[in-house]
């Protein structure tokens, strides 16, 4: 087996891998503000444009999600073949506008179509990211900087409600603005240009950062440039291993993704307003989220260095094990404030998954085909996320339980979808320790 610092003088050095990375993660944060603030502006959206529920729904979930998962294989494929700062810097510039255009839609048709194209911009960034940050560290320094950009996930999701509280307050004292050049616009319009258009200077900055030397992890099992086709064999010689990984992480995107309900939730069953329940879910999340990642990163590469092949592993399943009683116990709290308690202990949960996944991932992946195989497993946990967890609600909400009972409906979601991979934790425990001894033999 070959001494991980063999490769050392490969890396680069500490700053400019660091500088890479924190980049990377303004990106990352940027990408979650624009994906996530739709869902705050639902309501004067809907109002402007005349739109239902049902098309709503579509702008949340198909509009975004297919194209950013399908999307993600082939540009996986470019992120192990070419320069991957311009990949990410084409792609940030085109969310960035796609997310400013949201702002000049005049119908649903036009709202789609600049959702699709957020879509296909941020879906160049994480496979390629990964990737990056995957040749710019050892495996024993490797889930501190991960953990730094997974950071984004909740920071994100933090700015954003936040920034959606805001709006939702000023749409109550304002009805119209003028700007420069696109005219009169509603303040909705106006939320969009704002998060959108700063994402150019990021893009901009992209194009000068230095692109970090590839790797020669597992190349003896994959030639490198490999493509799509080596690609899917490998998976499919080692599927179950796959299977079972990949089904923790997509519990947690079902959860997370079911909870785009939790608005509704607490005006149905506490009569707080959607500005109220984003302002106190914001500050939750900007207090634990991205310190909790943090923590969890280094905890990963201080137990890797001490000898825990599965660092990662471990920590992931521990989220699980407290993520799935934390989702459902939330929704039968007796009052608001008890509520956001037990999804603050969640939302702990949810961060540590976040943020040693890839982590556990790259461990079981050949360098040549990092980013294809990213990208598979975000397609992977996205569709499962946005597929199963809104419309499973939604479902149980509308046939089952009935309307009223909203939060029933999200209560019984993570124990439906929890049981399977909670039992299968031993197999996969195995499996993926399995894989890392043949990764490791192939060096």
């Amino acid at each position: 087996m070959t001494d991980p610092a063999a490769n050392s003088h490969r890396y680069p050095s500490a700053g400019i891998a660091w500088l890479m990375v924190s980049v990377l993660t303004l990106a990352y944060v940027f990408s979650f503000v624009d994906r996530y603030v739709l869902g705050l502006l639902i309501q004067p959206i809907k109002a402007d444009l005349q739109l239902s529920d049902q098309q709503i729904g579509y702008l949340l979930g198909p509009a975004f999600a297919i194209f950013y998962a399908t999307m993600g294989l082939p540009l996986g494929l470019l992120a192990d073949r070419k320069r991957r700062t311009w990949l990410v810097a084409a792609g940030v510039a085109l969310w960035s506008v796609a997310t400013a255009a949201s702002g000049l839609a005049r119908d649903f048709w036009h709202l789609f179509g600049a959702r699709m194209s957020v879509g296909v911009g941020e879906a160049t960034l994480s496979p390629a990211a990964m990737s990056m940050i995957g040749d710019s560290f050892p495996p024993e320094r490797r889930g501190k900087p991960i953990a730094f950009y997974s950071a984004a996930l909740t920071l994100g999701a933090g700015i954003a409600s936040l920034l959606g509280a805001a709006v939702l307050e000023w749409t109550k004292t304002t009805s119209m603005i003028e700007l420069p050049i696109v005219g009169i616009v509603k303040p909705w319009q106006t939320t969009f240009f704002v998060v959108g258009l700063p994402g150019l200077l990021i893009a901009l900055g992209l194009l000068f950062l230095r692109e970090p030397p590839r790797q020669q992890h597992g190349e003896n099992m994959l030639a490198r440039n490999a493509g799509v086709g080596a690609t899917l064999r490998f998976v499919r010689s080692n599927a179950a291993t796959f299977a079972c990984f990949v089904s923790l992480p997509c519990l947690l995107t079902i959860i997370a993704y079911s909870q785009g309900f939790l608005p509704a939730v607490f005006t149905r069953s506490f009569g707080w307003s959607a500005e109220k329940y984003a302002l106190a879910n914001g500050i939750s999340m900007l207090l634990l989220g991205p310190a909790t990642v943090n923590i969890t990163g280094a905890l990963s590469d201080a137990w890797t260095r001490r000898g825990i092949k599965d660092a990662p592993l471990r920590l992931i399943i521990l989220g699980c094990l407290v993520m799935v009683p934390t989702a459902s116990l939330a929704m039968l709290m007796p009052g608001p404030w008890t509520a956001i308690a037990m999804l603050g202990l969640n939302s702990i949960a949810l961060a540590m998954i976040s943020a040693v996944g890839v982590t556990a991932l790259l461990a079981i992946t050949p360098a040549p085909i990092r980013g294809q195989i990213v990208a598979l497993y975000y397609m992977a946990i996205s569709l499962a996320g946005l597929l199963l967890g809104p419309t499973t609600v939604g479902f149980l909400s509308t046939h089952v339980l009935g309307e009223a009972n909203l939060r029933y409906a999200m209560a019984a979601v993570p124990l439906i979808y929890g049981i399977v991979p909670l039992l299968l934790i031993p197999v996969t425990r195995r499996r993926w320790l399995a894989q890392c001894v043949q990764m490791e033999g192939s060096t």
